[in-house]
């Protein structure tokens, strides 16, 4: 199943397979880590559109919440 990291429930996780963004975008979250094949895994959401938190490797990161929107994920099978 394929969603968008806003997408996610807390705890959620899954591998990160596309982010549709300018060239801007994708550079910026490469250099955080995130890019596509690497496993991230959503640990919290702020209410009403907040900046969302995520794992990548053992790195804690807090995301704006249109890149969240933009980072597009597999759920990994066993999460279903």
């Amino acid at each position: 199943m394929v969603k968008t990291l806003t997408e996610l429930k807390p705890e959620e996780s899954g591998t990160v397979i596309e982010i549709r963004g300018g060239q801007g975008l994708v550079n910026r979250l490469n250099a955080m880590g995130v890019i596509p094949g690497k496993k991230i895994t959503k640990v919290s959401s702020m209410f009403m559109r907040g900046p969302v938190t995520v794992q990548v490797n053992r790195t804690m990161l807090a995301v704006g919440f249109g890149m969240a929107r933009k980072i597009i994920v597999e759920i990994d099978r066993e999460a279903q």
